[in-house]
Formats: C-alpha cells, sequence, structure tokens
C-alpha cells in the first residue's frame, strides 16, 4: 500500500551513516594493526603467557572490526535493523580492544 509507513526491517537510514561508520572502523582497524605491530614485534621483553593472552585479545579485536567492515560495506546494512547490529559489533570490537590495550599497559608496566 502507498500510504502505508515501512515496517522497522525495511526502513532505510538516512544518507550518510554509511560513510561515518566505515570511516570510524577503518580509523580503529589502523589503529589496532599499528599496536598488534608494536606489541608483536617492537616491544622490548620477551614473551610471556600475559603477553600472549593480549596478543591473542588483540588478534579477536581486529577480526570483530574486519567483520564490522564486512557488515558495513554490505548492501543489507542500508536497512536500520541491520545497521544497528553492525554498530554494535563494531562497539563489542571497541571494548575487547579497549580491555587489550589495559592489559598491555599493565604488563609492559610490570605491575604484575
Amino acid at each position: 500500500m502507498v500510504g502505508r509507513r515501512r515496517s522497522e526491517k525495511h526502513r532505510r537510514r538516512a544518507a550518510g551513516y554509511r560513510q561515518g561508520l566505515i570511516t570510524a572502523i577503518t580509523v580503529f582497524l589502523g589503529f589496532s594493526l599499528a599496536f598488534l605491530r608494536f606489541w608483536a614485534f617492537e616491544a622490548p621483553g620477551e614473551w610471556t603467557r600475559r603477553s600472549t593472552i593480549v596478543a591473542v585479545g588483540l588478534v579477536v579485536a581486529i577480526l570483530l572490526e574486519i567483520y564490522s567492515l564486512y557488515r558495513a560495506l554490505r548492501i543489507e546494512d542500508d536497512t536500520v535493523q541491520e545497521y544497528r547490529k553492525t554498530v554494535l559489533w563494531f562497539i563489542a570490537s571497541a571494548v575487547v580492544m579497549l580491555f587489550g590495550l589495559f592489559i598491555a599497559a599493565v604488563v609492559l608496566s610490570g605491575a604484575l
């Protein structure tokens, strides 16, 4: 019917959101890859169980960021429902990365 509103599932979001989300994900992904390079190849000291846990956490965060980027680049992400899921995936990747950075700071400082 012409006069009926689209359902929440099929409603499209306003233009410009996709570009902003993709930019945020790629900036975060670039930082994550650079930090992983530092942590894996340039940080002083020997590998320990704690530093390995940090590296695994960083890799998990990077994989979540890549999945978020994949979702953001899909055509289906133009719908509000899919966009919200993509944002949640990206937030999850950011939380994992921040947790990894916190643990890395503790390990690097020698506090543990």
